[in-house]
């Protein structure tokens, strides 16, 4: 747990559309991956980037394998939920809202949010890297800043009359009031639009001070991870960070499709992380990777279908490093429709996060107790 003085923060990577858990953590020394990855999927003895004398990381992901042998990266095998409907927008859903039995209608890092700023009272506690806002970020009366490009975000603090602002900010109210309701609705739309104005001003006096040496390549996923390093570098009291990348959902031409993801996030992440670390700002930091669900055990040809049981990740310098919780049986007569079957729940990891990182009883934000997997260090 960090200092008062240097209070948690949580990056959390969503990696879209179903990554491939039997490619990305791969158990090199078992005969049911080389019968059921029989195509240009099946990554070779020697070419497995070996974590210990079982499992090993999938050939791109060559920086993610240094970070855990200097034990600053924890995977969390077999997570997920029973009954997995295989749907993205569904599944999506479910690990955003924490509600696997009904639709769920707030999110969990919203919820995250409201608990560490119940006051409303910095509109940058949350910041969302993206074009659009996940559900796990939103709760009715919670503001998050959302960046899509951190070059052009708060364009409109340019104006500086008051007055003017002000009557923008009606203008987008009462648009968007009228499109889709008044009263509470309207209220809400009207505050978020201030907020996101206040937002804008701090992330642009604060960001104006950043300088690294680090060279970050030029693709999404290394531009948003460089803004997350920006913005808490700046020092602005951001305490949860959201960012994504995908699309994961390699139905056909995987190889192709797979290794140039993962190359990149390997790349972005072990960028970000020394660019925290030349910053002096790394200790307080815990980044967690998850996906929907992983994808089919028995390969198609040329892709992987969608599946159930995946694996988290988490890094930092807090981090248990290791693995946490067990692989999945890969035996044929121990799956379900042909899917390694989940052997713990996402709620519990993210009370893990929630509990023994932020300091926040997990109970009301995950809708329940659950296991939680030990990966932050004590």
């Amino acid at each position: 747990m960090t200092s008062i003085e240097t209070p948690p923060v949580v990056v959390v990577l969503q990696l879209t559309g179903g990554n491939d858990y039997f490619n990305s953590v791969i158990p090199y020394t078992d005969s049911n991956y080389y019968d059921n990855r029989r195509s240009a999927l099946q990554i070779a003895q020697d070419d497995v980037l070996r974590l210990d004398d079982k499992l090993g990381l999938h050939p791109t992901m060559g920086p993610l394998q240094e970070i855990y042998q200097q034990g600053d990266m924890a995977i969390i095998h077999g997570v997920g939920y029973q009954n997995s409907p295989r749907s993205h927008f569904r599944s999506m859903d479910i690990w955003h809202t924490c509600e696997p039995d009904i639709v769920g209608t707030e999110g969990w890092v919203g919820r995250t949010i409201r608990d560490l700023d119940p006051r409303g009272e910095n509109p940058v506690t949350g910041v969302n890297i993206g074009q659009a806002l996940p559900r796990a970020l939103v709760v009715p009366g919670v503001s998050v800043a959302s960046v899509a490009d951190l070059s052009t975000y708060g364009l409109l603090t340019n104006i500086e009359e008051e007055a003017r602002r002000t009557k923008i900010l009606e203008r987008f109210s009462n648009m968007y009031g009228q499109a889709i309701g008044t009263g509470a609705v309207k209220e809400y739309l009207g505050r978020t639009g201030l907020d996101a104005m206040k937002g804008a001003d701090i992330l642009k006096e604060g960001l104006s001070r950043y300088s690294s040496s680090i060279e970050y390549a030029s693709d999404p996923i290394a531009k948003s991870l460089r803004d997350v390093a920006m913005i808490h570098t700046a020092d602005v009291g951001t305490r949860v960070f959201y960012t994504q990348h995908g699309s994961f959902d390699t139905h056909a031409s995987q190889p192709a499709v797979f290794d140039k993801l993962w190359t990149e996030v390997s790349n972005a992440i072990s960028d970000f992380w020394a660019d925290l670390r030349e910053h002096d700002a790394d200790d307080n930091v815990l980044m967690f990777l998850f996906s929907e669900f992983g994808r089919r055990v028995r390969d198609n040809g040329s892709g992987t279908d969608h599946g159930a049981a995946g694996a988290c990740f988490a890094i930092g310098p807090s981090v248990a490093g290791g693995m946490h919780s067990e692989y999945p049986q890969t035996r044929s007569e121990a799956l379900e429709q042909g899917d390694l079957v989940p052997n713990l729940d996402f709620r519990g990891v993210y009370s893990t996060i929630l509990e023994d990182w932020l300091g926040l009883d997990a109970v009301p934000i995950v809708n329940g107790h659950f296991e939680k997997p030990g990966f932050v260090a004590a």
